[in-house]
């Protein structure tokens, strides 16, 4: 029986999602997340998750940041990038850090549907009024050897990466993950080598560059 994660703060927009997603796929099982936090407990507590729906903008996730953090520490698990963000580029970059579909959410329940549905089933999934765009939209190098040297980290190398960046210490970094210090220090020594950086403020600095602006943020200001 397939499971589906919806992950989105707005209780409203994760039960349309609920609903057009059980009209989507049979017997279909679906857990809710309101924050990146929430997303990563759920998968780490039942690793037969299927999908995830993922807003770009939740609390705890600024951009592609939780896609990257998704694909590093649960790779076999496939995303959908649910954001009110349809610029080409951002897509673009979407795809290039492990997206398996993007859609926009201005989108309609059918196209949320047939997502669903050719996700699940191993394809890519863009809505056709983005797919000749995001096609013009090429890769930027910077962005796919990004997407690669975060790849190349473990789960664990990750969220040390995560709390580094937002200004953790070894040993706050060490009782948050619950393991010795040195551990911290071996897995840092591993993180610069990987993203070729020299030190703490370096890697810090890889992570932001995945931030995004939130278009309904820059609407509502």
């Amino acid at each position: 029986m397939p499971t589906l994660l919806i992950a989105d703060d707005h209780p409203l927009f994760r039960a349309a999602l609920r609903q057009a997603a059980a009209d989507a796929v049979d017997a279909l099982q679906v857990r809710e997340a309101d924050s990146l936090d929430s997303v990563l407990a759920v998968l780490d507590a039942e690793p037969g998750i299927d999908l995830v729906l993922l807003d770009l903008h939740m609390p705890g996730n600024h951009g592609l940041a939780g896609l990257a953090a998704i694909r590093a520490q649960h790779p076999g698990v496939a995303v959908i990038v649910v954001s009110a963000n349809d610029d080409p580029r951002v897509v673009r970059r979407a795809l290039d850090h492990g997206a398996a579909g993007y859609l926009p959410k201005s989108a309609g329940l059918d196209d949320l549907r047939d997502a669903i549905r050719s996700v699940m089933a191993c394809e890519q999934w863009l809505p056709a009024s983005l797919r000749a765009a995001v096609t013009r939209a090429q890769s930027s190098a910077g962005d796919s050897a990004l997407a690669a040297r975060l790849a190349s980290l473990s789960p664990q190398q990750f969220r040390v990466l995560v709390l580094v960046a937002e200004g953790l210490l070894n040993k706050q970094i060490a009782d948050r993950l619950d393991v010795q210090e040195r551990t911290v220090k071996a897995h840092l020594s591993a993180i610069f080598d990987r993203l070729g950086v020299r030190n703490r403020t370096q890697a810090g600095v890889v992570l932001r560059e995945l931030e995004l602006s939130d278009p309904s943020r820059q609407l509502e200001s």
